[in-house]
């Protein structure tokens, strides 16, 4: 039984909080370890099983996403596969919200205006946007004239 971690030892070699590790056993993202007079005691392969979450988390998945991940795992089943498609669609359009983000905040630094508040282009970029248009569309016409 010596090879058994604690949960300080799981965290130490993984750099997670132990209030997380319960957290995340909680949620069902790490099985429930065994106990020896009361304490958690993890296999060495929970190390590898953080590793995994913390590499999930990190690529931007949800911690509920990690779950239905690790819970997707069969010999037979390709779940993981379309979670990834699926993330990667999610993350793509994220990148795209950014490209715009990024292209409308330049143009305003570029703004000869001292306050930009007095800039009419400014102030057509928010009533289009009020007015329901998407940021990159409240760009564009405004950038179009």
């Amino acid at each position: 039984m010596s090879e058994q971690l604690t949960i300080g030892e799981l965290a130490s070699r993984t750099g997670v909080a132990t209030s997380a590790l319960r957290y995340w056993e909680e949620l069902g993202l790490l099985p429930a370890p065994a106990r020896v007079s009361g304490q958690r005691r993890y296999p060495p392969s929970a190390v590898g099983l953080v590793g995994v979450v913390l590499l999930l988390r990190d690529v931007g998945f949800t911690l509920r996403e990690v779950k239905a991940f690790i819970a997707s795992r069969s010999p037979a089943g390709d779940g993981w596969r379309e979670m990834c498609q699926r993330k990667l669609a999610e993350l793509d359009q994220r990148i795209a919200q950014a490209q715009v983000a990024r292209t409308a905040i330049a143009h305003g630094l570029a703004c000869p205006h001292k306050d930009i508040f007095e800039c009419s282009n400014f102030a057509s970029g928010a009533a289009a946007f009020l007015a329901g248009s998407s940021l990159e569309e409240a760009h564009s016409q405004v950038h179009s004239h």
